[in-house]
């Protein structure tokens, strides 16, 4: 099993969290299971930017990012060097500590 060490978000993890999950799952779906409620607008399809991320530790050793999410991640709120799209990130074999941004481009949210 792999850890997400997901960093406290006011919102949706105020006290951060702590997830154990099996290498291949998606970081949007593990933080899901987990009771994190990201958001992810287009059911997960790669057609929006609401479940982007930071990824603080271990971005190297995900699987490099396609074309299409790169193009999508363009478009994203606080854009770093280390975003990345949950919906479309795999985790492996190495823990990840990741950071869920303060806003998205979605400027409505149903559960707000």
């Amino acid at each position: 099993m792999t850890q997400i060490i997901i960093l406290p978000h006011e919102e949706l993890c105020p006290e951060g969290a702590v997830l154990e999950v099996e290498p291949g799952t998606t970081i949007c779906d593990a933080a899901l299971h987990g009771g994190i409620e990201i958001e992810h607008a287009c059911e997960k399809s790669c057609a929006c930017t609401t479940c982007h991320v930071y990824v603080r530790e271990g971005f190297d050793t995900l699987e490099e990012s396609t074309e299409t999410e790169d193009d999508l991640l363009d478009k994203a709120w606080g854009l770093e060097p280390d975003s990345r799209l949950s919906c479309q990130a795999k985790v492996g074999d190495t823990d990840l500590v990741i950071e869920i941004p303060k806003y998205t481009i979605n400027m409505v949210s149903e559960h707000h």
